[in-house]
């Protein structure tokens, strides 16, 4: 039972009460003390009025006062006068005096302890003050074993009365405990041991409904909880079936590239100039899905593959991307715009930069052309001692406070119907497989900008 809650809350009201019940034995044993020496007196005090009475009493008359008394002698001072008014043989000599007149709580406390550890009986002589002002002082001498047994006896009731007082207040503790704490918090327990069979299932989340403070926090945390695990399943889910449905493609997809490649690789050939203008960058264009599906494209693996390092002149990246991105705006009034310096070089895979940045300005050139207005992309550089800093500017509407929320994500981050959301969590994840960051700077009715830190450090370990 002590490693139940209810059954440490049993055993430990138990030991309360009872340590609560010594507590007030101590100070009440001295108080039974007093008022048994105190009847004594008053019993004394009314046995010597028949001496008052009559000067001559039987000596059988006097031994049965004295008995009834229960003391061996009564001395009583009236007018400054001490008269031994009944006396009988006393057994011993007496051995201690009280003076209840002078006595104070520790007094009393102290010589009640001292007579319960006291086995021996003594004859102790106690003084007092005579009730009804029937003299100065009165005296008794009497022996201590009938005062011993009256303090043991009503010790032994004091500690029944308390073992009944202990259980009925634990037992009802108990109760409230089991009913109030332990049913509770057994219902929580059950709900996750029943959540952890199918975690996917919504239907299993926990719904608070208990009215005890601590217990609701630990309730609506613990929903919280399974309310962002089972969504972060879902999403882990649906991404290993597109990685499934991905891998399955990916081999055809990958033939049929092979195949238009042939074919633009004999356009190189063409005396055309329009052709040969737009050839190599149709190539380049091939030879990029190709490379995708071999790697399995991208999501549908676990992680991405480890960048191939390479000297990458910015600016022809940039180049290419625009290229591609004012083909797909058509008649938008869209303008490109780059600010980098003139030879501008940095360490990259080229191909994942690449896709990094066409993720950025694809999604700053659906976001304008979605809203029918005018708009200008820019790409934007700089080199710092420690990293490359490339910024995609855009005069778009800026990204709403959910997309923002969850910008990152796969199939959270998007704003723009029949966008999947994987985009930028491509871009993302490529950019920390460089060793980098990729951050929202600044997004609003005037635009969004994002900024991409690749570290010289990381970037150069070979």
């Amino acid at each position: 039972m002590f490693n139940t809650l209810s059954g440490r809350f049993l055993i430990l009201t138990t030991l309360f009460v009872m340590l609560a019940e010594v507590l007030i034995f101590v100070p009440s044993v001295a108080r039974f003390r007093e008022d048994y020496l105190r009847t004594r007196l008053e019993r004394a005090q009314i046995a010597s009025l028949v001496l008052l009475a009559d000067d001559m009493i039987a000596p059988e008359l006097e031994a049965e006062l004295l008995e009834n008394a229960e003391v061996y002698n009564v001395v009583l001072r009236r007018d400054e006068v001490r008269e031994l008014m009944l006396s009988s043989p006393m057994p011993a000599a007496v051995d201690k005096s009280y003076d209840l007149r002078q006595s104070t709580p520790f007094i009393l406390i102290r010589d009640a302890m001292a007579r319960l550890f006291t086995p021996e009986p003594e004859v102790i002589r106690v003084i007092g003050d005579p009730v009804r002002e029937g003299g100065l002082v009165i005296e008794i001498t009497m022996m201590t074993g009938k005062l011993r047994s009256a303090m043991l006896e009503y010790g032994r009731n004091i500690f029944y009365l308390s073992a009944v007082i202990s259980v009925i207040t634990a037992g009802l503790l108990f109760v409230a405990v089991r009913s109030l704490m332990v049913r509770p918090i057994k219902r929580v327990v059950s709900n996750m041991k029943d959540y952890a069979i199918a975690p996917e299932d919504a239907r299993r989340i926990i719904q608070p409904n208990t009215n005890v403070t601590e217990l609701r926090e630990a309730e609506l945390a613990l929903k919280s909880l399974q309310t962002d695990l089972t969504g972060a399943l879902k999403q882990k889910e649906r991404l290993a079936q597109l990685g499934g449905a991905v891998a399955r493609i990916s081999h055809d997809l990958r033939n049929i590239l092979t195949t238009a490649q042939l074919f633009a690789d004999r356009m190189e050939s063409s005396k055309d100039p329009m052709v040969k203008r737009v050839g190599p960058k149709l190539v380049n264009s091939i030879h990029r899905a190709v490379s995708l599906c071999e790697n399995t494209l991208t999501f549908g693996k676990a992680e991405e593959p480890a960048p191939s390092l390479g000297w990458v002149v910015l600016t022809d990246l940039a180049g290419d991307i625009f290229d591609s991105e004012r083909l797909a705006a058509g008649d938008h009034d869209l303008s490109f715009a780059e600010d980098i310096p003139t030879g501008m070089t940095l360490r990259a895979d080229p191909e994942q930069l690449y896709r990094v940045l066409s993720n950025l300005v694809r999604n700053a050139r659906q976001a304008i052309v979605a809203t029918g207005k005018p708009g200008e992309i820019a790409v934007q550089a700089k080199e710092t001692d420690t990293d490359w800093q490339i910024r995609v500017a855009d005069t778009g509407p800026g990204l709403p406070k959910p997309a923002q929320d969850h910008l990152f994500q796969p199939f959270a981050g998007t704003n723009r119907k029949g966008g999947s959301g994987l985009g930028l969590a491509i871009a993302a994840e490529l950019a920390r497989g460089h060793g980098g960051t990729m951050v929202l700077e600044q997004t609003g009715p005037d635009g969004s900008t994002f900024l991409l830190t690749l570290p010289k450090e990381v970037a150069h370990a070979e």
